[in-house]
């Protein structure tokens, strides 16, 4: 029967062609016509939130979102995902695998997706109550169960290996603050950051003023997840392509930490042993 070929979806409706029942006539997301509406009228990052919830965005949220995207767009070489994708570029493989190496790197527990995404279920279990964030920071997992994910090493959205906020990472919380609610999730943060890393004893990271970014933008835990995934992507395409062309010579080797051994005994093959008996 016809109806055992059909896709369900509530985000995506195609009109088919006559002439072509595989091509679309019309598409329309959430009730939008694509092409006749969203793409001539609509921003890139109002679209985008049209997709991830169904609902067209207010200004404010469109402007929250792409200033975001900004702040995530470039994690730079000192990131792992990005180095990730630059290791991918200067062997010379193809395109995909250097994307597919940062997006493998990035959707950790260390500065990744996985990281931002137990944040957001924080901001759901804790809100604004300082007490308990102090509290769940040092226990976020959920219950006992087995997962793919070992417990958290560190308290989600603060880097452990840092004495001192960066000043990036200031920056971009203090400006998206100023585009978002000033009862919500940033505003929060920015006014209890001092009290939360001196409860954690290490600076906040950009995956928590991320996290708090998208919770203000009313996503859930994947969304937000995949959202924050999708962000990175450019600068670790950039910097795979630019160490792609730069070549590995100039590329850094630890050498200093590989050490040989002295070893310069003859090895016997195991014909010679057998000969030998």
């Amino acid at each position: 029967m016809a109806s055992d070929y059909l896709y369900y979806s509530n985000i995506w409706q195609e009109e088919p062609e006559e002439s072509n029942p595989f091509a679309a006539k019309a598409c329309y997301c959430s009730g939008y016509d694509v092409y006749g509406q969203v793409v001539p009228q609509a921003s890139w990052f109002e679209y985008l939130l049209l997709m991830l919830k169904g609902e067209r965005p207010s200004e404010a949220e469109a402007k929250l979102i792409e200033k975001l995207a900004m702040v995530l767009a470039n994690p730079g070489p000192r990131e792992a995902s990005v180095r990730a994708a630059m290791n991918a570029g200067i062997v010379g493989t193809n395109h995909s695998s250097a994307l597919m190496a940062a997006l493998a790197v990035g959707s950790g527990q260390y500065g990744g997706a996985q990281e931002v995404s137990i944040c957001m279920r924080l901001w759901q279990e804790c809100g604004h109550n300082l007490e308990l964030w102090k509290s769940r920071l040092f226990r976020p997992e959920e219950d006992e169960r087995a997962d793919i994910w070992l417990p958290m090493e560190h308290a989600p959205g603060f880097d452990p290996n840092g004495d001192d906020t960066p000043t990036p990472i200031l920056q971009a919380l203090d400006y998206l603050t100023s585009l978002a609610s000033s009862n919500g999730a940033l505003a929060w943060l920015k006014q209890q950051r001092s009290a939360l890393e001196e409860e954690v004893g290490y600076p906040l990271a950009i995956s928590g003023v991320a996290a708090a970014a998208l919770v203000d933008l009313g996503l859930n835990q994947d969304q937000g997840n995949m959202l924050y995934l999708m962000l990175r992507l450019p600068g670790a395409a950039i910097h795979s392509l630019e160490q792609k062309k730069r070549g590995w010579k100039q590329f850094p080797f630890y050498g200093s930490a590989i050490e040989l051994a002295d070893d310069t005994s003859p090895v016997q093959s195991p014909i010679q042993e057998n000969t030998s008996k």
